[in-house]
């Protein structure tokens, strides 16, 4: 094979998820995105601050397929499955497809360039499963398998989450990660020290993302994925409920989430548009939890409730 097709769609960033998803689902190698938000604050090796990279309310999705393929049948396909979602109430926002070649050596220098170790909080250090890698002593190392395309663990919502695990976790508690993706916030959590996780996604080709991303990684036997629709059918009591997924979507979990969580209990929720953030919130609240903790980066929101009758330690409380 001497050439991959290139298909970039531009849309909304609160489609970017599930762009890529369909992307992927349609038979994609692997997405690049191109989110001018991720440039927020950058500093160069030596400190100095980036240019300024003008912000947009749009992000540029790139998807790589065989020359193989019929694009033109993935374009129609993609306009089809792009209307439902509009039909379940997702912004889109103006769509823009366009299509080109690429010679398999562009392809594998263009999709490296979007993915180097990149350390997220203080402990997390996310790597490409490809990259030699020397971790320092305090850093916990996530491998991840960047072909797969189902979150590298660098948007900010992903980051937030991450932050989130980080300061709540302090080892042997049972999570659950809704809509798990890459499945980096369960390997996170079992880098952490959480005793049991259980990852949930409704798609099944992220279920074996997840999987195969969870094999990267020694010592995370503990981390049990399946498929599911958001907790609908589940049994399982949770010190922690995780859920990085779109706004609209987390508003139907969290009274499943209040039932599951034990007292003192956390639901982290990240992936939410500032425009939806106080639908978030109030549907928390409705359930019966309280605001710890609410981080914003860029446009985007994410936010630690917690299941407790003591609210001197929470927001209001």
């Amino acid at each position: 094979m001497n050439t991959w097709q290139e298909l970039t769609i531009t849309v909304s960033r609160e489609a970017e998820e599930a762009v890529s998803n369909i992307l992927i689902d349609l038979g994609s190698q692997g997405v690049a995105i191109d989110d001018s938000a991720d440039y927020l604050g950058e500093a160069g090796p030596f400190g100095e601050v980036l240019p300024q990279v003008k912000q947009l309310n749009t992000v540029a999705i790139t998807a790589y397929y065989p020359e193989t393929v019929n694009l033109e049948m993935i374009r129609q396909e993609m306009k089809e499955r792009l209307a439902q979602l509009r039909d379940f109430g997702l912004e889109i926002g103006k769509i823009q497809l366009t299509t080109q070649q690429l010679a398999e050596e562009d392809w594998a220098d263009n999709w490296k360039k979007y993915f180097e170790p990149a350390r997220i909080t203080h402990d997390l250090t996310i790597v490409p499963s490809w990259t030699d890698y020397e971790a320092g002593p305090s850093e916990k190392v996530i491998k991840l398998d960047p072909g797969m395309a189902f979150g590298t663990g660098t948007h900010p919502t992903t980051k937030m989450s991450l932050f989130a695990l980080e300061q709540i976790l302090r080892g042997g508690e049972t999570v659950l990660d809704v809509g798990t993706g890459s499945g980096v916030l369960s390997i996170a959590s079992s880098l952490l020290g959480a005793k049991e996780i259980f990852a949930y996604d409704l798609d099944d080709v992220a279920v074996r993302v997840a999987q195969e991303n969870i094999a990267l990684n020694a010592g995370t036997e503990n981390i049990h994925v399946a498929a599911g629709d958001l907790l609908k059918g589940v049994d399982i009591e949770a010190d922690v409920i995780v859920a990085n997924i779109l706004a609209d979507i987390l508003v139907n979990l969290t009274d499943d989430a209040y039932r599951l969580l034990k007292d003192e209990g956390y639901l982290i929720m990240s992936g939410i548009i500032s425009e939806k953030w106080d639908l978030v919130r109030e549907s928390a609240e409705v359930a019966g939890f309280f605001l710890e903790t609410h981080m914003i980066q860029g446009e985007w929101n994410a936010c630690v409730f917690k299941k407790t009758k003591e609210i001197s330690g929470v927001i209001g409380g």
